[in-house]
């Protein structure tokens, strides 16, 4: 009988450790990634881009102080990363794209107006045809992207 239980224990047991495991090395692999884009962007001092928040295959970035940012898409179809100087842009915006005459989310894009040339600057941050959740993500994506333009328009203002 308690040969048994004990069986059972550490049955459940390793049922629950097997995808802790593979979490934590998904969180690791993911935290080396971002900190390697960050490096790339900035060799010397990564740990400017004070705040970091990841979502759906996504994490931006931004260095509030140099008032740098970078777009980070883990997309398995199409793995990218985007830096913009914020110095260097007037403004930002959400551009929505929808399907047809529905309210449906196909696409959401950052624009950026540069100072300069008041040329527009087109990032990409979400495609629904990149979705494998689709309208949970779009929703989700959508509040995210809204959340991050409040800070970068913070940033560009300064």
């Amino acid at each position: 009988m308690e040969t048994s239980v004990t069986i059972i224990g550490i049955v459940i047991a390793i049922i629950v450790a097997i995808p802790i495991y593979f979490s934590a090395k998904s969180s690791a692999a993911n935290k080396s990634k971002i900190l390697n884009i960050k490096k790339k962007f900035n060799p010397t001092h990564p740990e400017e881009f004070d705040l970091t928040e990841s979502q759906s295959n996504k994490t931006l970035t931004i260095d509030q102080k140099h008032r740098r940012f970078i777009l980070m898409n883990f997309n398995p179809n199409q793995q990218e990363s985007t830096y913009l100087d914020l110095k260097s842009v007037s403004s930002c915006k959400l551009v929505l794209t929808t399907e047809g005459q529905s309210d449906t989310i196909v696409k959401i894009d950052y624009e950026f107006i540069d100072k300069e040339t008041s040329k527009k600057i087109t990032i990409p941050f979400y495609d629904f045809d990149d979705d494998r959740i689709k309208q949970i993500s779009a929703y989700q994506d959508h509040m995210f992207a809204k959340k991050w333009l409040k800070i970068i328009q913070d940033s560009i203002s300064r």
